[in-house]
């Protein structure tokens, strides 16, 4: 069931953030768009209404920002380009077009994605500056267009490809996982799944304890490339290439066109993102963050999910930064400073 947020808990909310230091006000107004009460709303939502634990998450999140600067996260092109199409080829994701209410469609290759190209460092960064991108370019421009406010997107997830393999990169999975939950919540409305193969259940089951209960609500599984469902909420034009039933294409092989591939660098989209990077780079004279160590978990092969989550833990703890995990990623590393 929704939760429905009282106009009280909103005014209450506002008092509190008008509190906040004039850091964490300025990082806000990147946050809220010129919405501050729609956004109030979303982390309240994410609290299940609770005033405090918003409050608190909301604070979390703003100190989170100021601390790893992700104001200037649009600045920072991850450099060189060859490194940057290495991270699309491994980190499948990109945004095929909007639904008929104006949602943006974002695509998300789960079952090729194989992360082994880079760094988490890096991984978590192009996470960060898709979101980033996502909620200051693309929403803002939705707004306009279909001339009502849009500050949610949908995203259909392929699991073309998943093998048990997969399980080996769920450190980092559940690293950006945690970000979106903590960072940008109720961001998605719906989670659609399409060409689940039979494992898709046994990975199912260790990934889904991850996923808070209100994202777990959000979950669509649909029958095969899911083209007869999504056609309902968008037009042929919005569906990704591993929906479209006229092409055998997967997440990484699709038709010769490389507009029809939204995972591509060659994707107008991504083509527009990693331009409006270095242009903004060009603007503040920004450098190229430094690279840092990737984190890579191997699992036993007959690990049940208790030894997954022992594994996790340990792994975890050895991830400067992370110690606090799962209340908080401040200190995550990602920008450029030493």
């Amino acid at each position: 069931m929704a939760v429905v947020v009282p106009q009280e808990s909103i005014t209450q909310f506002e008092a509190l953030v008008k509190e906040v230091d004039e850091s964490l006000k300025t990082t806000f107004q990147t946050v809220h768009q010129g919405y501050p009460h729609e956004t109030l709303t979303r982390f309240l939502k994410a609290r299940e209404g609770n005033v405090a634990k918003a409050y608190k998450m909301l604070v979390d999140c703003l100190e989170w920002r100021v601390q790893n600067d992700i104001d200037d996260m649009l600045t920072k092109p991850i450099v060189p380009v060859e490194l940057y199409r290495a991270i699309r080829n491994s980190q499948l994701i990109g945004l095929s077009g909007y639904s008929n209410e104006g949602l943006p469609v974002f695509a998300v290759g789960v079952g090729l994605s194989t992360f082994d190209r880079a760094s988490v460092h890096y991984y978590v960064q192009s996470h960060i500056q898709i979101n980033e991108y996502r909620d200051r370019i693309i929403l803002p421009e939705a707004t306009k267009k279909y001339g009502r406010h849009i500050c949610k997107c949908i995203k259909i997830l392929d699991m073309t490809g998943l093998k048990l393999s997969a399980l080996n990169q769920i450190k980092l999975m559940t690293i950006i996982s945690s970000i979106d939950d903590l960072n940008y919540p109720e961001k998605t409305v719906t989670y659609y799944i399409v060409n689940a193969p039979y494992i898709f259940s046994a990975c199912w089951k260790v990934v889904k304890p991850l996923l808070q209960e209100r994202t777990r609500k959000k979950i669509n599984v649909l029958s095969g490339c899911g083209q007869d469902d999504l056609l309902k909420i968008m037009e042929y034009s919005s569906l990704p290439h591993f929906c479209r039933k006229r092409s055998s294409t997967s997440s990484k092989r699709a038709d010769n066109n490389a507009d029809d591939n939204c995972f591509s660098l060659d994707h107008p989209f991504h083509k527009q993102l990693y331009d409006y990077i270095k242009q903004q780079s060009s603007v503040r004279g920004r450098t190229a963050p430094l690279k840092q160590g990737s984190v890579h978990v191997t699992l036993p092969e007959d690990a049940d999910e208790g030894d997954i989550a022992k594994i996790l833990e340990s792994e975890l703890e050895k991830f400067e930064g992370l110690e606090k995990y799962p209340d908080s990623f401040r200190d995550l590393k990602i920008n450029d400073d030493v």
